[in-house]
């Protein structure tokens, strides 16, 4: 029965498909009657773009800058797409192609990167190294060290010989993971291999390697090679040895090389220095600091952000509160900004020497200068915490701090009015 109606069904003349008489009733399908192939069936519809202008005239070089300035990941994707496929007369370019890779590599989307690059490898476009850097590079600070090793070996698939830049790019990225064998193998075979003449910035990576691995004595035997491999080693190289000893704690052979820094003339940079001064002041040795500290301004050298947040931390650690607020004095002078866990670790200081008054007032100063880093999510509980002893000491907290505190803390964090009650109820109990 089910079956005969299905039949019947079938073949009632008034359910039966559309013929060429009823193009009379929709004309539409007359066009479509007419289409041929794909091309000219897409042409047959009207694709939304994905934003809105979109441009009439489109070139490669102003689809690289769309791309580049698009804060959306997945709509500058969309944009990329819309573009190859249909946007009329339009072709990709390798600048298009590297605008949107570098944009996927920073984000860590290597997904859609992986897709982009399997494309670009079927197309017929000339490639440049940069494109590869950019995307070893992204993996190694992502760990993913054998993905930045196979993009390495598959550059060749492009049609590209890999130079020295690319290979100090993954040795780098393999350092960064602590893959210091690797490093090492990759540098004995690189001219063999890859036909890759390595070249000072090389060798500096392999001391690198072999330091951070705690073999200084490998480093110096490659040191005293370097004459006979055509290189003739820098500041930096002396600076990653002087590194390796520092890392040991062995503060004489750190003496030394420095001190042959300065017998072949050289003149250290802050890094040297800075380098130096945080042997001194792991261990203790203050006063040791000081001197490189006061020996790197009579030679002209400047410190860094990084050089203050060694002394300064030394000077935590010290207890020595009075020296570690003028050193921050002197870096805001300079317009450079101190880490949230530093300023957290001075102010702690500070409430537990019960110089509270003095916390307030550098709290503020940090807060004057838009000190946002202060307020980093992941420094919650030690914000909190310097916040509940400045409020339990008695030390009035005047309503500009109250008011950044509020809007930047309180709106930002997942506790943050349970955070803000707590604290309120400590002071009143």
């Amino acid at each position: 029965m089910l079956i005969h109606r299905r039949f019947h069904l079938l073949n009632n003349p008034t359910l039966r498909p559309f013929t060429t008489t009823s193009t009379t009733t929709f004309p539409h399908l007359a066009t479509l009657s007419t289409i041929q192939t794909k091309s000219e069936l897409l042409k047959s519809y009207t694709v939304t773009p994905p934003i809105n202008p979109w441009p009439q005239k489109l070139y490669p070089k102003k689809l690289a800058s769309i791309i580049a300035r698009q804060q959306n990941l997945d709509l500058a994707l969309q944009i990329f797409h819309h573009a190859g496929n249909y946007h009329p007369n339009f072709n990709h370019n390798y600048d298009t192609y590297l605008a949107m890779v570098t944009r996927l590599a920073r984000a860590r989307a290597f997904d859609p990167l992986e897709s982009l690059l399997a494309q670009l490898r079927k197309s017929s476009i000339k490639c440049g190294e940069k494109i590869f850097i950019i995307v070893i590079r992204n993996y190694g600070i992502a760990s993913r060290p054998k993905h930045a090793l196979r993009m390495f070996l598959r550059i060749i698939d492009f049609g590209l010989e890999p130079s020295v830049r690319s290979l100090n790019t993954l040795l780098n990225a393999l350092i960064q993971n602590k893959r210091y064998d690797v490093v090492h193998l990759l540098f004995k075979n690189c001219r063999k291999k890859f036909s890759i003449v390595p070249n000072v910035i090389t060798c500096n990576i392999l001391l690198k390697a072999l330091c951070k691995s705690d073999n200084v004595e490998g480093a110096l035997k490659v040191l005293d090679e370097m004459p006979a491999m055509g290189m003739v080693p820098n500041v930096v190289t002396y600076t990653t040895v002087l590194g390796g000893y520092v890392s040991r704690g062995d503060m004489v052979g750190a003496k030394r090389v420095f001190g042959e820094i300065l017998d072949r003339g050289w003149i250290p940079d802050v890094t040297t220095y800075t380098i130096l001064m945080d042997g001194f002041c792991k261990q203790g040795r203050l006063i040791d600091a000081i001197k490189v500290m006061d020996e790197m301004e009579e030679n002209g050298i400047g410190a860094n952000e990084v050089t203050y947040g060694v002394m300064i931390e030394a000077f935590c650690r010290g207890k020595k509160s009075g020296e570690a607020v003028n050193l921050l004095g002197d870096m805001l002078t300079k317009k450079y900004i101190p880490t949230p866990v530093l300023c957290c670790k001075l102010i702690d200081l500070l409430c537990e020497e019960g110089k509270v008054e003095d916390a307030c007032d550098l709290w503020t100063k940090l807060l004057k200068i838009n000190f946002d880093g202060l307020y980093d999510m992941e420094r919650e509980e030690e914000v909190l915490r310097v916040l509940s002893m400045v409020t339990s000491s008695g030390v009035g907290i005047d309503a500009d701090s109250w008011g950044v505190f509020v809007t930047k803390l309180v709106a930002n964090l997942h506790n943050g009015e349970g955070n803000l009650d707590k604290i309120l109820l400590e002071d009143l109990a």
